[in-house]
């Protein structure tokens, strides 16, 4: 007969304290659900079905901002009240999406492959990274505990890009691809930035002393950064209209217009007998 092991009740007790100090459950599902409503509100390429007029329109703003208050009073330690917060948040969208169709409207610019704005706002995971982004820093600037970052790891499991609410990022931003792009919290990125996947924009040192300061580098107008390329340091400053090359480290400033390469040696050989060794040297 198979006995269950028996645990330790010292171990219950233990489980017992960590349960009774947690704090209280946000409502992470509930919101990045209401996220994503939002989303298909603001950009009806994203929506089972167009909305048939303004007063339609009109109905589900006024439930969003409704619903966005019923969630908001399950928060603790809010800067104000969740009603104030909602129309504060609600009032924003007009904003918000002008943001957002920049962006796409930089996506469709750079990437030859799209073939319209709706495609990429129904599909791209850039634009759909960057638009929980752009809402988490809404919530981060007003202050609200712990739902910006929910929203943004939400983002994170769906698109593979790891943008901290708290970055700093400009109009008419572009990422391509995207998997594996990481955008610490205080980064700061102008306009008409494009990055691709893989880009790490990072501390020098992840020690807890450096809360609070500028740890991230800042990248000004109108780079590009392709894959790969790991920059770091929080005055690490990528100046204007640069260009920064695949695989490339960086961990000190450059000025504008500059071209920054990784070189690698590549060495290929081959002999014509097709059951020879073939060699690779890199």
């Amino acid at each position: 007969m198979f006995l269950a092991p028996v645990l330790p009740h010292s171990f219950a007790e233990e489980l017992a304290h960590a349960h009774s100090v947690a704090p209280d459950a946000l409502p992470g599902a509930a919101f990045c659900a209401l996220a994503d409503g939002l989303l298909a509100l603001l950009f009806p390429q994203r929506a089972e079905r167009p909305l048939p007029n303004a007063d339609a329109v009109e109905a589900e703003l006024q439930y969003f901002r409704a619903e966005l208050a019923v969630l908001l009073a399950d928060v603790p330690a809010l800067p104000a009240t969740p009603a104030a917060l909602a129309d504060e948040f609600t009032a924003q969208l007009p904003a918000l999406r002008a943001a957002l169709l920049r962006d796409a409207s930089a996506i469709l610019a750079s990437d030859p492959a799209a073939q319209g704005l709706a495609e990429i706002i129904s599909s791209y995971p850039g634009f759909y990274a960057t638009a929980l982004y752009r809402l988490a820093h809404a919530l981060h600037q007003r202050g609200l505990p712990r739902l910006p970052r929910l929203l943004s790891e939400y983002a994170h499991q769906r698109t593979g890009v790891d943008i901290h609410p708290g970055a700093h990022i400009g109009p008419a931003f572009c990422i391509d691809h995207g998997t594996g792009l990481v955008i610490g919290e205080t980064a700061i990125i102008g306009a008409n930035v494009q990055i691709y996947q893989g880009v790490t924009l990072g501390a020098l040192s992840v020690t807890k002393g450096l809360q609070g300061t500028k740890r991230h580098p800042t990248i000004e107008d109108h780079v590009v950064i392709y894959a790969g390329a790991t920059i770091l340091g929080g005055s690490t400053v990528v100046g204007a209209h640069s260009i920064i090359g695949g695989n490339v480290w960086l961990t000190e400033s450059v000025p504008s217009h500059s071209r920054v390469y990784h070189r690698a040696h590549i060495q290929i050989s081959r002999n014509v007998d097709p059951a020879a060794e073939l060699v690779f040297s890199i």
